[in-house]
């Protein structure tokens, strides 16, 4: 039988960091998004972009690392390995290097450069592949080649969280509404990546028996939204162009029956809205929050053309820099022969006169 006499006291330590990490950072805030008060619907955005690792995917690798470690999945001399197209790479980097081990992301060739730049600046190397399917053999293939351990973030992410509470992103929207005039929400916006967030908050609200419905949003080519909507569980899709949401596959931490609704969005109004949102809030956004507002919006026409009141809650998932060369790039945009200018204009018009006209496109 094999021992790692001194493996405990090394594994204290790493928690102990990574937890310190958590004890550092305040929550994150919850802004009030600007909409006519006599709608008597309220919109927040919850700014996932102020961890320290710039994203939602910060709460998510400080789960995984914790969860890996505890498993016993990680020692002093493990090498990480994660599949990734971007932001959890940054972030399990920068965790990575808390704890003094070193990290490999398996990346599409299509990944940004600033996150590739991130990565890099958090002391992780990227491992970037042409073909985004091959992303998980490749990171089995490095891990069994380096000895190391493959995170595997779709398949963990909805099992490394305490959905139950325990300050999880759930716990703190609801504890953050509470003092508003509608505290608990209509609806929670998300998208999916690896589910874990729509699998955490659509658990935690009946665990706790609100009546908040959790709507997923997904990107043109995901798999996620074809899969809900027939029922198919192997449906497939290809590359997402809004980089942290949308899969190829269904992932293993998407959990449909926790999902309330779902609504597939064009990436010309992810992007759209992801602009619109920079310029009117003065925060810039990348664009899976421009999906999600997109959606959020949706519904609260929905909501008013059905006489409701109430509030709607989605994420701000992180900052709009690290798209600075692609979303936020007119050329690129005309290169992927994305126009944005009807999906604008139905947000003008739905800002200015509350009423949501359908893109003409």
């Amino acid at each position: 039988m094999t021992h790692r006499a001194g493996d405990r006291s090394w594994l204290n330590e790493a928690i102990r960091k990574v937890e310190a990490d958590a004890n550092r950072s305040a929550d994150t805030h919850l802004h009030a998004f600007g909409l006519p008060g006599d709608w008597g619907i309220d919109l927040y955005l919850k700014d996932e972009s102020v961890h320290p690792t710039g994203s939602l995917k910060h709460r998510l690798a400080r789960s995984l690392f914790l969860h890996a470690l505890c498993n016993g999945w990680i020692h002093a001399d493990t090498t990480i390995i994660e599949a990734s197209s971007g932001s959890t790479a940054v972030s399990e980097a920068y965790f990575a290097r808390l704890i003094g081990l070193p990290f490999i992301a398996v990346m599409p060739a299509s990944t940004s450069p600033e996150k590739i730049a991130l990565i890099e600046f958090h002391g992780g190397r990227c491992h970037l592949v042409d073909d985004p399917s091959t992303i998980y053999a490749e990171s089995r293939r490095l891990a069994v080649e380096t000895g190391g351990h493959y995170m595997d973030q779709f398949t963990h992410a909805e099992r490394a969280t305490d959905w139950r509470g325990n300050n999880n992103i759930a716990e703190s929207i609801f504890e953050q509404m509470s003092a508003e005039r509608h505290p608990v929400p209509a609806w929670v916006v998300v998208g999916a990546g690896t589910g874990g967030t729509s699998a955490t908050i659509g658990r935690y609200v009946r665990y706790r028996r609100l009546e908040t419905q959790v709507c997923v949003v997904d990107p043109e080519n995901s798999a996620f939204y074809p899969a809900y909507s027939s029922g198919d569980p192997d449906a497939v899709g290809g590359a997402s162009r809004i980089e942290g949401i949308g899969r190829p596959r269904v992932e293993p931490s998407f959990l449909p029956g926790v999902v309330d609704h779902m609504m597939q969005v064009p990436d010309a109004a992810s992007i759209a809205a992801a602009r619109w949102c920079s310029a009117v809030s003065g925060r810039s956004v990348g664009g899976s929050t421009g999906t999600a507002l997109w959606g959020a919006l949706r519904l609260i026409d929905d909501m008013r053309s059905m006489g409701k009141t109430g509030s709607v809650v989605t994420l701000l998932c992180d900052g709009g820099d690290r798209y600075a060369r692609t979303y936020y790039d007119d050329d690129w945009l005309a290169a992927q022969s994305i126009d944005i200018t009807p999906y604008a204009a139905t947000l003008e018009q739905f800002a200015t006169t509350g009423e949501w006209r359908e893109p003409a496109v």
